[in-house]
């Protein structure tokens, strides 16, 4: 027997025709309960709609319009089969819902379908109630209590049951089995304070946002059976109060000890540090080995100590002014931006390896480098395969309410997440809400409710809690772990907190947010608030909790008196290595090898090279390449066979081949980079007719390490923070991140500055990434010329990265090699090539890169033994060479020689004082760039080459400039402007004047 009868069924039919004729046309509550049955699918009928939840297993609701999936537990007589879900090691787990036998109401269970005959109105209380739990489930955040310092919650009448005209005789008339809703109650009547308490606590939650029905019925059955929502035992709640003492004594003790200093303190959103305790219980129980967290300032030092393992010794050093780690001739960076590894040891005595990643005050840049870091950590190069294991790693990002809404990073991070070459299997995000951005309120720094709505765009799950109920932080985190596991997606828990000092403890918070921080001046800490609770449930003595807090006081009183004596026995002795960058030593390792000297050695047999491009240019049986590319492919295959030159591309696949072969791991990413932004490189070729993909470079026969190979999504900023991560956590691989236009870079200008080119003096981090940005000028505008070259060399200092700008496929095939296996470990900026690519001047032949190696300068092959007549010297770099040995007066400047400079920093100056003392009549040094003046080399080389330019007799320095004007923009717009400029400097540079 159905819950209506035949009749009303009858009825329902009638007005879900109307329905579908006209939507608007019926009742609002109706058409909220049709909705839920016709935009699944398949269509439901209003006798389905009606008859829903009799005699059948309970269902778990699902929102208007979606095909409903079983709830966990079988809502039949006798049924008994409880789901578990995630518990920290030592908690007592729960059933995500309980079992639900006849007749039984048990909190937690789905409520056995009840049977009577109804009416039509019976049908609009269901359709009205259904519509009250939709508002709940979608809007309940609204009425949630969130906020420490207790502002109302925004509230939203739709889950008022009175707005929608239902009222408490038609809610007890209302089998919740019908609504399938997992909290207790067996009529609507009985569930709806449970689904108050559920979605309007101290925890809310969205999900209704997400595009996957399975993820929404999961997440709703686990948040209202309450699964998530572990009791503590006595034993864990004293355990979380001294955690909280731990976390609150470091605060006072540095606040009062170092007066005014910052620190950035974590009070407000002291449950971060338990919250992650629980983060590190779970993910090794889950079987990771390896948790990198990221995070801006506010509460970095509690986290150094409390979760990475940081010594308090060391904490307070920096206090002191001394390092909290050996600089060895780093110039180091403030306390609060600095990285640390450590251990963790769970409670159950297993070990997981926790890295703080450092992170400069770009609060947000630090995102993606975590996200690579975690890929390189999940990613096994140790074959050819190079198998991704999510499981072995878990990445954890802490960020601030106005960055994660205003910074742009944070969305190009979170696009990550489920791309094949990007994902990390879930990232737990937790942003530390201080409602407030320094001194700008939430209205002036965001232009939604929450922080965390920007997430909602990449359908990721967001949890807030209020960070002053410690029990329900901690149900976040297993939420959030749970859907993890499940999902392998990113979470976000919204931890509404406040700042109890300023931005920092220098800052005055009372100056723009007086009447906050007035009610923050009279709120107890919440580990305050927790020990009177524990006091009042009689599982703790006031005395026992207020000892506790001046054992932990005396604990750092005697680290620094300890502290303070070390460093009064050092007292004389400088810092070792503090501000004086490198040494003698570490300068000796990074010193440029000369031109003329091959070690590393990088040279291929040509033998070999024929294997391997062999194998580079072959393909399945029946696999159908597009017939263009065919004859492209067929001719390189049969370069080296005939001894024909190699273009740059094949050169470039030969090289990482190679390094395959040899062991070296191997990860190209950027926009296009498969096939090539210029359709040069064709790596992954795709089948004509089945539109198959097959990566020749990823099949070789001798290949003892993988090549991982990506498409990256359009951007610059996450893709080269991600890249350069993962290069930093796998020292031994080769990285390389590809713009699709030098100038592009631009976008990823803070990981560039903060990271590449600074994070080995200032954290101590290697990484032998490579940048490779086409450059030079082809008449292609602004945008598509110029890779900021003068930016790079601006950059460098203490040997910290090599700007290179080869211009010839051999020397790219050398200089990858090199960077592969050099010692050195630095990164290495590249400047690649356009039109370059294809030229045939610019080939290489297959000699070149079985002997040699690269050479930091190359002379002019023309001069020969007629050095004695060459009385002008032109320096370039890159494509302009090719221009100038192209033009028609190249020919007729009998006594001009032209080099190539390929090695821009560190400067080859050996090499340059011995090409040009090789010109023993030279009389006049150019400089030939394409870039504009006040661009490009030539600031950064006009001081070093005015000491090696010959000397006029009537003094003055025979050194010249030829190129572009100093301009505002990179270059020309319009392609006739720029080949009347090009033309204009090279016979500029070619124009020997009267003998």
């Amino acid at each position: 027997m159905t819950i209506f009868n035949t009749m009303n069924a009858g009825y329902a039919q009638a007005l879900y025709e109307q329905y579908l004729r006209d939507p608007d046309s019926v009742d609002p509550a109706w058409r909220a309960l049709f909705e839920d049955g016709v935009r699944g699918l398949e269509p439901l009928s209003a006798l389905e709609i009606a008859t829903a939840g009799a005699s059948t297993p309970a269902m778990v609701v699902a929102a208007p319009g979606e095909t409903e999936a079983p709830a966990v537990a079988t809502a039949t007589a006798g049924a008994s089969t409880p789901a578990m879900v995630v518990a920290a090691p030592g908690e007592t787990e729960a059933p995500a819902v309980a079992t639900a036998t006849a007749g039984a109401s048990t909190p937690g269970a789905v409520a056995p379908p009840a049977t009577f005959a109804g009416s039509a109105e019976d049908l609009h209380a269901v359709a009205l109630a259904m519509s009250v739990v939709k508002a709940f489930r979608t809007h309940g955040r609204h009425g949630a209590r969130l906020d420490p310092l207790g502002s109302p919650p925004l509230g939203d009448p739709a889950y008022d049951p009175a707005t929608v005209g239902l009222t408490e005789e038609m809610m007890r008339r209302v089998p919740a089995s019908v609504l399938r809703i997992a909290v207790p109650g067996e009529t609507f009547a009985d569930a709806y304070p449970h689904l108050r308490d559920t979605y309007c606590g101290t925890l809310a939650y969205e999900k209704e946002h997400i595009g996957s029905h399975e993820e929404r019925v999961w997440l709703r059955q686990t948040i209202e059976s309450g699964a998530h929502k572990v009791p503590l035992s006595a034993e864990d709640q004293g355990r979380l109060l001294t955690r909280l003492t731990q976390v609150e004594s470091l605060e006072r003790f540095l606040g009062r000890a170092y007066l005014g200093q910052k620190r950035f303190s974590i009070e407000g959103v002291d449950m971060l540090v338990p919250m992650l305790d629980l983060v590190m219980e779970l993910a090794a129980g889950a079987g990771a080995r390896s948790v990198v967290l990221g995070m801006a300032h506010r509460g970095r030092l509690n986290v150094l100590a409390h979760i990475v393992g940081v010594p308090y010794e060391s904490i307070v050093a920096e206090f002191e002014g001394g390092p909290i780690g050996e600089a060895d001739g780093a110039t180091g960076d403030v306390k609060y931006h600095l990285g640390a590894r450590g251990t963790y040891t769970t409670r159950s005595g297993l070990a997981l390896a926790v890295e703080l990643s450092p992170n400069p005050s770009h609060l947000e840049a630090v995102n993606p480098v975590v996200e690579g870091r975690v890929r390189a950590l999940q990613t096994d190069r140790s074959g050819a395969e190079g198998a991704h294991d999510p499981s072995v790693a878990l990445p954890v990002l802490i960020h601030g309410d106005a960055a994660f809404a205003g910074e742009g990073v944070v969305a190009e991070t979170l696009n990550l997440a489920r791309l094949p070459g990007y994902t990390t299997g879930g990232t737990i995000h937790l942003i530390t809400n201080n409602q407030l951005g320094f001194t700008t309120d939430p209205r002036e720094g965001r232009s939604t409710d929450y922080a965390s709505d920007l997430a909602k765009g990449f359908d990721h799950p967001i949890v807030h809690v209020n960070a002053d109920d410690p029990e329900a932080c901690l149900a976040a985190v297993r939420l959030a772990f749970g859907y993890r596991e499940r999902f392998k997606g990113d979470v976000i828990i919204d931890l509404v907190g406040y700042r109890r000092h300023g931005h920092n403890e220098a800052d005055e918070p009372a100056y723009t947010q007086p009447l906050m921080y007035e009610r923050i001046a009279k709120l107890p800490t919440v580990r305050e608030q927790w020990a009177a609770r524990l006091v009042g449930q009689g599982l703790l003595p006031r005395e026992a909790a207020d000892a506790e807090v001046e054992e932990a006081h005396q604990r750092w009183v005697k680290v620094q008196d300890a502290v303070k004596a070390s460093m009064a026995r050092r007292s004389g002795a400088a810092a070792p290595g503090v501000g004086a960058g490198l040494d003698a030593a570490a300068a000796a390792e990074l010193a440029p090898a000369s031109g003329e000297e091959c070690e590393p050695g990088t040279a291929v047999s040509e033998e070999r090279l024929e294997a391997l491009s062999g194998q580079l240019h072959a393909w399945p049986d029946g696999f159908t390449v597009h017939p263009k590319l065919l004859r492209q492919l067929e001719r390189r295959r049969a370069a080296l066979a005939e001894g024909r030159p190699l273009d740059w591309a094949h050169a470039e696949a030969l090289a990482f081949a190679s390094l395959l072969e040899d062991g070296v791991p191997i990860r190209l990413t950027g926009q296009d980079t498969e096939r090539g932004t210029f359709s040069q490189r064709h790596l992954v070729l795709h089948d004509a007719a089945t539109g198959g993909r097959y990566a020749p470079i990823q099949h070789l026969s001798a290949a003892r390490a993988p090549f991982e190979l990506f498409n990256s999504p359009l951007s610059e900023l996450a893709a080269l923070g991600f890249e350069y991560g993962y290069s930093a956590e796998a020292p031994e691989a080769l990285v390389l991140w590809e713009a699709q236009f030098g100038d592009f870079a631009n976008g990823a200008q803070v990981i560039i500055d903060q990271f590449i080119v600074s994070a080995r003096l200032k954290w101590s981090e290697r990484s032998r990434l490579v940048l490779l940005l086409p450059h030079g000028y082809e008449g292609q505008g602004p945008e598509h010329s110029s890779a900021r070259l003068e930016r790079f060399l601006q950059l460098a200092g203490e040997q910290n990265i090599r700007v290179a700008n080869p211009s010839t496929p051999a020397q790219y095939f050398h200089l990858l090699r090199r960077q592969a296996v050099a010692e050195d470990a630095r990164p290495l900026v590249v400047m690649t090539p356009k039109s370059v690519l294809r030229l045939p001047a610019a080939a290489s032949a297959p000699d070149e890169l079985a002997n040699g190696c690269f050479r930091s300068l190359l002379d002019d092959p023309e001069a020969g033994a007629g050095r004695e007549r060459i009385e002008r010297l032109i320096l370039c770099s890159g494509k302009v060479y090719y221009d100038a040995m192209a033009s028609e007066r190249r020919a007729a400047a009998r006594r001009t020689a032209v080099a190539r400079l390929e090695l821009l920093y560190p400067l080859p100056k050996d090499d340059l004082r011995k090409l040009v003392a090789g010109y023993p009549n030279l009389r006049e040094l150019v400089w030939l760039q394409e870039e504009p003046r006040n661009k490009g080399s030539w600031r950064y080389l006009a001081h070093h080459l005015r000491d090696l330019a010959p000397r006029r007799p009537d003094g003055d320095v025979g050194l010249a400039y030829v190129g572009r004007p100093e301009r505002a923009s990179a270059a020309e717009g319009y392609p006739a402007a720029h080949l009347i400029e090009q033309n204009r400097i090279v016979r500029e540079a070619l124009n020997e004047g009267p003998p």
